[in-house]
């Protein structure tokens, strides 16, 4: 074990090691709550009366889905989740990270080609690193530069990236995409983790929003950020959804989801059908938290989505700043190198629908006064 309490202080002696720890009473500018959902006491309840409807009652699942796991209430959200996602069929899996991980691991064979853009989420690249296809990153969003790795790739080549970055919060440039993949045959796994729920009619995703459902063969939902609950699907053709129950490993050993996830899942899509205000208010948060910012000199990621960050080089100084910020009664957490690359470590903020105007003009004014004092 000395081995490992090495490696701990090295994380300790870089003022990168992690703890974790409870907060209360702050005002959430941290989470992945984007749309209120998670905190909705009226969606709580209906959940509740939800689950006390099935008969016979039961608590879980018993086994995965190819063993006793399988029932009509998991095949029923997935059918509701297909019409969501304009698909042919979706397949359920117990996290985003889980159903990531089962289609980078199991689609591409050997003598295949994994290009996933440089800052793809964690769980995109190992699932990469499980295939025995080859991998390899091309530069954030940049087309010409992903074309290049096309060109030296051999086999059927797969292309990972997210439709919103989870830590720059960026939109990845879909259009172009789809034109560059038709043109080389491409398959395009598309992470749509901080999309869902906060883009498309009824929460279907920036892909739906833009029209490119059928353009885009494999997309991946999770429904633990802005529907507010938990668990994942990919929607796709009969054929993917067939493949990844044969062949993902992942879902294959995996006990299936309780009938209380179930029921989350569909309550909040038809939670979200009825309120779709909140997508809207969701919006006119992000314009007004930009306005004021613009007023103050920081040095930030560019993004219209929910995730803004403020970059402060340096672990140790970036901490300061965040403390600063929770002093002042708000929630909003260091993202640390090594997670980011050295010297862009920022405090990444999460934007609500439920943030009221006050809430936001004085996480400005904080910020501005944390600049003007340093």
């Amino acid at each position: 074990m000395d081995s490992l309490q090495n490696l701990l202080q090295k994380k300790i002696d870089s003022d990168s090691f992690r703890k974790l720890k409870t907060v209360h009473g702050l005002i959430d500018f941290c989470s992945n709550d984007y749309l209120g959902l998670a905190n909705s006491k009226e969606l709580f309840e209906i959940i509740q009366r939800e689950v006390e409807k099935i008969n016979p009652p039961y608590n879980g699942a018993t086994g995965s889905r190819l063993l006793s796991g399988n029932n009509e209430l998991v095949e029923g959200v997935e059918l509701k989740l297909a019409k969501i996602f304009l698909s042919q069929r979706t397949l359920l899996f117990n996290s985003g990270y889980m159903a990531n991980l089962s289609v980078l691991s199991s689609l591409p064979q050997r003598g295949d080609t994994i290009i996933y853009d440089e800052l793809a989420h964690a769980c995109i690249k190992d699932g990469a690193r499980l295939s025995l296809a080859s991998r390899f990153s091309f530069k954030h969003n940049d087309m010409n530069d992903l074309e290049e790795k096309i060109k030296r790739s051999r086999g059927n080549i797969f292309i990972a990236v997210e439709s919103i970055y989870s830590v720059d919060g960026d939109e990845c440039p879909l259009e172009d995409l789809t034109t560059l993949a038709e043109k080389h045959n491409a398959t395009i796994i598309l992470d749509e983790a901080h999309s869902t729920g906060s883009y498309g009619e009824n929460g279907s995703g920036l892909a739906v929003q833009k029209k490119l459902e059928n353009k885009i063969a494999v997309r991946v939902y999770t429904f633990g950020k802005a529907m507010g609950v938990h668990g994942a699907c990919v929607a796709g053709d009969e054929t993917l959804i067939n493949y990844l129950i044969n062949f993902a490993r992942p879902f294959i050993y995996t006990t299936a989801m309780s009938p209380h996830s179930l029921v989350s899942i569909r309550c909040a899509f038809e939670f979200l059908q009825q309120n779709t205000d909140r997508q809207k208010a969701l919006q006119s948060k992000i314009k007004l938290f930009l306005a004021g910012l613009e007023k103050i000199e920081l040095n930030r990621v560019s993004s219209q989505s929910a995730i803004q960050n403020v970059i402060v080089s340096g672990n140790s100084e970036v901490k300061k700043l965040a403390t600063y910020l929770q002093e002042q009664k708000f929630d909003c957490r260091p993202i640390l190198s090594p997670t980011v690359k050295e010297g862009s470590e920022r405090i990444r903020i999460c934007l609500h629908s439920f943030n009221t105007e006050n809430e936001i003009d004085k996480l400005n004014q904080a910020l501005g006064n944390f600049n003007l004092e340093s």
